[in-house]
């Protein structure tokens, strides 16, 4: 887990009502050692239940009981926390998630088209799209699987339509026509 406190940062909070009784005239020293608290204290503090700092010359100790540990948001991840446990996810879209998104949204709005011209489940079908920068690509990485699910013998990418269905799906709108083999 070395390289987790790079991405994770906890933080903790004091919670005022049961500390502020527990140390009367020292809380305002608590507040602060807590909000000071480095990765490695704050790691002690969730493995050992408890936490104690040196507030002039006066031990004060700190339960887990007696603060709530959160993890910062981090850009490009969703944190959740749950006792000790701790997940990040890293939601970032990269491009190879991405064209594969397009691919299945694609392959979805196909059996749409096929469904509407009432084409039936086993027709073989040629897909013919009009080129678009934004989504050729994936098109073309994801081919094979396209064609397999849609039951396509083939799907070209050509320069223009003149019969077409417009699909759109997010921010993506192209041209296809589906032709029964």
């Amino acid at each position: 887990m070395e390289g987790a406190t790079s991405v994770l940062v906890k933080k903790v909070k004091c919670n005022f009502k049961i500390l502020g009784k527990k140390f009367g005239p020292l809380m305002k020293g608590v507040a602060a050692a807590v909000q000071n608290m480095s990765q490695e204290d704050v790691a002690r503090l969730e493995q050992e239940g408890s936490f104690t700092f040196d507030i002039n010359g006066t031990p004060a100790t700190v339960d887990t009981t007696e603060v709530e540990i959160f993890s910062e948001d981090i850009p490009g991840w969703v944190v959740a926390n749950e006792g000790t446990l701790t997940v990040a996810l890293d939601i970032q879209l990269t491009d190879e998630l991405k064209r594969e998104g397009i691919a299945r949204e694609l392959k979805k709005r196909i059996q749409d088209v096929r469904k509407l011209t009432g084409l039936e489940i086993t027709d073989r079908i040629v897909v013919r799209l009009e080129s678009n920068t934004q989504t050729d690509a994936a098109v073309r990485e994801y081919e094979e699987w396209i064609k397999s699910q849609v039951l396509a013998d083939a799907i070209e990418i050509v320069p223009a339509l003149d019969k077409f269905e417009d699909i759109s799906f997010d921010e993506y709108s192209l041209k296809v026509q589906i032709e029964k083999i």
